[in-house]
């Protein structure tokens, strides 16, 4: 049964616990030696060891008021782009040839990122066609740079949930210069709120393979993905070979994998105010973002690009809504 390291909010006080498996939120004793998550990832060979041992079962539980993201805030967030094969597929691309290196661009880390229960606020969701994308994040806690491939994985802390929202309608310009300036990437991808994170750190040490791991997401009960991170073009090992390569990579970075196919522009579907979107790895836990615009409108239907309006779509018995971020069985 896995776990994972959370950071919790209770009045003012912001601190780290163990978020159980059955949901209960506890604090072993030995936690209490580092004040922050990033602390603590600074403190990774060490704290590694210490977690290792830690008992989560007898330890007491916390009472608080909300789960953060788990890291307030991650050095950088590097995100690896095309990296599924079926969802090459569906966005109308081709398989890259054995080689290919990795695609990388960035989210501001301090702005983007939100708690694994907060709201995603879209701004004019007609014109900028909000879409979703499931993702298995990588946390770091083991700097370096030029990290060999056969070392990379030992440069993890644990993994994460994630969903890359992206702004579509912002990803292409219609008035350039010159061709290299179509694709906008800051404007489809750096929109305040737009990477829901959490709902912990499930240490490395807990999840044998990367590759093995189940993916779903659901936009008001009606499941969109579902995928194994074994359809990845690149690996995780790869993707943490390749980024070093490029930047420095520091305990508190977050590397977002790439997202698996079943997002909504293949379809013509985005997100509108009222949506309630949850997102889940097997073994890592659970988000779930409703999406509210500044002006407060709502609606239980997704947006579609032919039809603003489409089929209700609720919660499904075997996609219950919880008030907490949960764990996976």
């Amino acid at each position: 049964m896995t776990w994972s390291l959370a950071t919790y909010q209770r009045g003012q006080t912001i601190g780290v616990a163990v978020l159980r498996a059955d949901g209960a939120l506890v604090a072993p004793p030995d936690l209490k030696r580092w004040n922050s998550m990033l602390e603590l990832l600074e403190d990774w060979r060490q704290a590694a060891d210490i977690l290792r041992a830690i008992e989560v079962d007898d330890a007491p539980a916390i009472d608080y008021d909300t789960i953060l993201a788990p890291i307030r805030w991650p050095r950088k967030v590097v995100c690896a782009g095309v990296n599924y094969r079926r969802h090459i597929r569906e966005m109308g691309g081709e398989i890259p040839a054995e080689g290919w290196k990795p695609f990388f661009f960035l989210k501001p880390p301090t702005t983007t990122v939100i708690g694994p229960t907060d709201a995603i606020i879209v701004h004019a969701p007609q014109t900028a066609r909000y879409d979703w994308e499931a993702e298995l994040a990588v946390v770091i806690g083991v700097g370096g740079r030029d990290i060999p491939l056969a070392q990379a994985l030992g440069h993890v802390a644990g993994y994460c949930v994630a969903n890359d929202i992206t702004a579509r309608g912002h990803h292409k310009r219609q008035a350039v210069p010159a061709d290299a300036f179509i694709y906008d990437w800051f404007a489809s991808k750096s929109v305040d709120g737009s990477l829901p994170l959490g709902p912990g750190i499930t240490p490395a040490f807990q999840i044998p393979d990367p590759q093995d791991l189940h993916l779903r997401l659901w936009v008001n009960g009606e499941l969109q993905q579902d995928e194994s991170t074994s359809d990845m073009i690149c690996t995780v090992a790869e993707l943490i070979s390749a980024a070093s390569e490029v930047v420095t990579l520091e305990p508190g970075d977050v590397i977002p994998t790439g997202t698996p196919s079943g997002v909504g522009a293949g379809r013509g579907l985005y997100l509108r105010p009222g949506d309630l979107v949850r997102t889940t790895i097997d073994g890592l836990g659970t988000l779930e973002n409703p999406v509210t615009s500044d002006n407060s409108v709502t609606s239980d239907n997704p947006v579609t690009s032919d039809n603003p309006i489409t089929s209700d779509n609720s919660a499904t018995s075997d996609n219950p809504v919880t008030d907490t971020p949960g764990r996976t069985p």
